[in-house]
């Protein structure tokens, strides 16, 4: 009893420890919606101001290390305005000169329907998992498009040939395909700053939105998102939707190697932790102190928004301050909100239930010496920023749903060895990494209280070492490690693809093998059907073979210096029914049943035995029965499961559960079970492709070649000569020679072949 091993996925045996490939000093294009500054309009001048985004300000720091290390960078985005003709010039030359940034201008309009529309009214909401307030607009969409596509032409105005391209976030994402589509030399890497959601949530968006989206992303060498969560959402999306299967992140698209892959994001770890002894700061921090003098100090620092879970978190502090009377005039929460989409209603509208909310709190609880909640509405300096962090005793991170949260890493990173508890949200991308803070359900206020109740009473040498663990790994995987770790996978997927390419058959490995051809005495050709002569069909019925590849075997087996022979898992009477007529021998049933010649009469490879299969059909059948699409074919001496129409995902599951009862089953019988393309087989054990092969090798062919698209035809791919040509159908690990992408390649060498025989 044997398994055959997988080989119809890329990379099906990747090495155990990742290879790092060093990074040439490519000049890096960074992509994003907004650029680094953000350029405003007073009166007739335009100005520029340092961006207050959470990107521009978590890349700071490994931009800086660029500049240290002597690696150009460049910018590309919206400069945050569309300033007139006669102004574009000026503000495109300061940019360029001052920030090395260049802007892309596009229209008040259609940047609101792209940004204000599809980005924040559709995007947004669904990936943070409030569909309820997803809109879904075509105009929206088609402003997406658009603008995405003038994102690539300005792209291709900058690019050089070995830049390295880096996309970032929801707002670009189909943009790596649109680059891909004009540039597919170039190195393009994408990170999604932002959740993505499951599979159950994603596709509320319209069929044609949802595949664009993927396809898009796929443009990219590799995709990266902040947790593993949410790169395996991404790679169940990419295989029900598209059909894509993956092998560790590995995806073969439009014969490419593509990776999606975890990196979560860090921080400036050392400017947050040195900027908490600033004298500016230390100042700033005692006079919040003395503000608050005899309380705990609870912190809330967010920018308004409906994923941030503001309303649970003010209600399970009321709460607290419902059930733990003991704690009033001895805690106060500092809520800091930062304004954000001050136009959009539903944020004026969640802003007025919080107002309103604090209100009631304070004045429920509050009295004339203490107010339980301190509420500010306002953006924070990096000075006050850091002066709250260092203050708080208590810092409250609850969003309902969050791509990262660095606040919560920032707060960390600012206590220094001073204490401080971190209660965080289970909801945010954060808590996989900071499992010594508090983590808590930010609906359940039941568990905020008790959250609470504990980081108050927490005594100070328990607070220390919770925080030194958590520094240590902030401080090792801070942004600058991030970016490179991000960058030096891009780096090692692009040598992983140029390794597929070098093992392709280009034009001068094919001319060398048509001349090989011509000149040979004696000749052996072995031809896989499906897959390789003809493309897979959804009906296998269907896969007649056509009048041109007809003819062209048949010119092929008609030249006497040549054995044509074609191999295939099919039964003989298909073969015989397909083929009839033609001057070639046929190999059915995966090597079962050999006919050398039309005039020859069928031969088992071996005696066999079909009697096993009364017991092993009805697993099969059932099996089938529980996957709608699948089906089961009965051969002369095998079985087969087909699943090629049924749902992906579904079918990955039977399809394992199916293996382990076979292989179970059959242990103690003469018998193989093999794992083929969208195939499960069993047979009897000695029969392949490789036993086939050799058969009908022998020393007199000084011309030998093999082609194959299955992991069944690694066995034929094994048995040949060394100086055979053997080609495989797909960009997949392999023991042949030579990959070509697919079958119209082979229908292509086969006419050449056919041109190169005699007449």
């Amino acid at each position: 009893m044997n398994v055959s091993p997988r080989m119809d996925q890329a990379l099906a045996h990747p090495p155990p420890v990742p290879v790092v490939v060093s990074r040439p000093a490519e000049r890096l294009v960074i992509v994003a919606n907004r650029l680094p500054v953000t350029a405003t309009k007073d009166g007739g001048k335009l100005s520029l101001q340092r961006s207050s985004g959470g990107l521009v300000s978590g890349l700071d720091a490994y931009l800086d290390s660029l500049k240290r290390g002597s690696r150009e960078h460049t910018w590309i985005g919206w400069p945050g305005l569309d300033p007139p003709e006669d102004l574009r010039p000026a503000l495109t030359a300061r940019l360029l000169e001052e920030y090395n940034a260049h802007p892309i201008f596009v229209s008040e309009d259609e940047m609101e329907k792209f940004y204000d529309g599809f980005c924040n009214k559709t995007v947004w909401p669904l990936f943070h998992y409030f569909p309820t307030y997803a809109s879904f607009e075509d105009d929206y969409w088609e402003h997406y498009r658009s603008v995405n596509e003038q994102y690539c032409d300005a792209v291709l105005r900058v690019i050089r040939p070995d830049d390295v391209v880096w996309i970032h976030d929801y707002h670009l994402m189909l943009l790596p395909r649109l680059l891909r589509a004009m540039r597919p030399d170039i190195a393009i890497g994408f990170f999604l700053h932002i959740p993505f959601p499951s599979f159950e949530v994603f596709r509320l968006l319209p069929p044609r939105w949802r595949a664009g989206i993927l396809e898009g992303l796929l443009g990219a060498d590799v995709i990266g998102f902040h947790t593993h969560d949410y790169t395996q959402y991404f790679l169940h999306c990419v295989l029900r939707i598209l059909g894509h299967e993956h092998t560790l992140g590995r995806m073969v698209v439009d014969d490419r190697l593509v990776l999606a892959d975890t990196f979560p994001m860090g921080i400036d770890y050392t400017r947050y932790h040195d900027a908490a002894s600033d004298p500016g700061v230390v100042l700033e921090r005692e006079a919040l102190r003395r503000t608050f003098a005899g309380q705990k100090i609870v912190i809330s620092v967010d920018r308004l928004d409906y994923s941030k879970g503001i309303l649970d978190r003010l209600r399970g502090f009321g709460k607290f301050l419902e059930m733990c009377p003991e704690w009033h005039k001895r805690v106060v929460l500092v809520l800091v909100l930062v304004p954000s989409r001050v136009g959009v209603d539903r944020y004026r509208q969640m802003k007025k239930r919080i107002d309103e909310f604090v209100g009631m709190l304070n004045g429920q609880y509050g009295t004339t010496d203490w107010t339980p909640i301190c509420y500010q509405y306002h953006s924070l300096s990096f000075r006050e920023l850091i002066a709250l962090y260092a203050a708080g005793d208590v810092a409250l991170v609850t969003p309902l749903r969050d791509g990262m949260n660095l606040v919560a890493k920032e707060y960390i990173a600012a206590r220094g060895g001073s204490g401080g508890v971190l209660i965080l949200s289970e909801m945010a991308g954060a808590s996989r990494e900071l499992g010594e803070a508090l983590i808590i359900s930010p609906t359940d206020s039941d568990e905020i209280v008790a959250a609470l109740k504990t980081a108050l009473e927490m005594p100070m040498n328990e607070q220390v070492k919770r925080n030194l663990a958590t520094q240590e790994r902030l401080e090792r995987y801070n942004v600058v490690r991030w970016a490179e770790d991000f960058l030096d996978k891009l780096a090692g997927t692009r040598h992983e693809q140029s390794k597929f390419r070098a093992r392709v058959m280009g034009s001068r490995s094919e001319d060398r093998m048509i001349s090989s051809y011509r000149t040979a005495q004696r000749r052996l050709l072995l031809l896989d059907y499906d897959g390789t002569l003809v493309p897979f069909s959804k009906q296998p019925e269907a896969a007649v073979p056509g009048t041109d590849l007809l003819a062209a075997l048949k010119r092929i087996g008609a030249d006497s210096k040549t054995d044509l022979v074609v191999v295939s898992g099919r039964p003989r009477s298909v073969l015989e029914k397909w083929f009839a007529g033609l001057p070639l021998s046929l190999i059915a049933e995966h090597g079962a049943w050999i006919r050398r010649a039309e005039d020859t009469p069928w031969r088992l490879i071996k005696p066999l035995r079909a009697d096993w299969k009364e017991h092993l059909l009805p697993i099969l059948r059932l099996a089938a029965d529980r996957l709608p699409g699948a089906y089961v074919e009965e051969k002369e001496f095998s079985l087969v499961w087909h699943y090629r129409r049924a749902d992906r995902e579904l079918a990955s599951i039977r399809e394992k559960e199916l293996t382990d009862s076979l292989v179970q089953m059959t242990a103690n019988m003469d018998l193989t079970v093999v794992q083929g393309h969208r195939i499960v087989e069993v047979r009897n054990a000695g029969v392949s492709k490789g036993s086939a092969a050799l058969e009908v090798l022998s020393d007199e062919y000084d011309f030998v070649l093999a082609v194959g698209d299955d992991s069944t035809d690694e066995d034929m791919f094994r048995v040949l000569p060394e100086s055979s040509y053997s080609i495989r159908v797909g960009l997949v690990g392999t023991h042949a020679r030579f990959n070509v992408p697919g079958s119209s390649d082979v229908q292509r060498l086969v006419q050449r072949l056919a041109e190169a025989s005699s007449r």
